[in-house]
């Protein structure tokens, strides 16, 4: 294990919002440099805002979906062998609405599909992160954390 002293080193974190409906999981095709890539909605945290509002903002970017966050599922960090950046991953359980046909997918969105846990397993060549099944089979383990867990300290 390589340890660093560098003061300038801060883990990326992210959020991803899990949605289930009758057996099926809400996932993006996402273009990257990489290929077309599976994913929860998910994205970056911004400065200033809560992770229960990064991921209200990032499903809804990603899919048009209002969601509705009810558990937080897990903290999980990674660290990227490629590039070597380390990631901590917030994935909450919640509910998504109907699309909003109005609203326009985030760059690089291709698609907002359905997807049952064998079909995502079938594709693991295709994650963007380990996380994505790692996510889903958290949730059918019924691991939940209230979302009174987290709290954020505003001025």
């Amino acid at each position: 294990m390589t340890v660093t002293n560098d003061a300038r080193w801060k883990p990326n974190v992210t959020v991803a919002g899990i949605a289930e409906q009758a057996g099926r999981f809400l996932l993006i095709e996402e273009r990257t440099a990489d290929g077309l890539l599976l994913n929860q909605p998910a994205g970056h945290l911004e400065d200033g805002e809560s992770l229960i509002d990064a991921v209200c903002r990032e499903v809804l970017e990603e899919t048009a979906c209002r969601f509705t966050p009810e558990a937080l599922i897990g903290v999980y960090q990674w660290r990227e062998p490629a590039r070597g950046r380390t990631f901590m991953r917030f994935s909450f359980a919640g509910s998504v609405g109907a699309p909003n046909p109005e609203l326009t997918l985030d760059a690089g969105i291709e698609r907002a599909l359905w997807m049952t846990r064998d079909e995502i397993a079938a594709a693991a060549r295709r994650f963007r992160s380990p996380w994505v099944l790692v996510s889903i089979d958290d949730y059918l383990a019924r691991r939940r954390m209230p979302l009174d867990m987290i709290r954020t300290i505003r001025p």
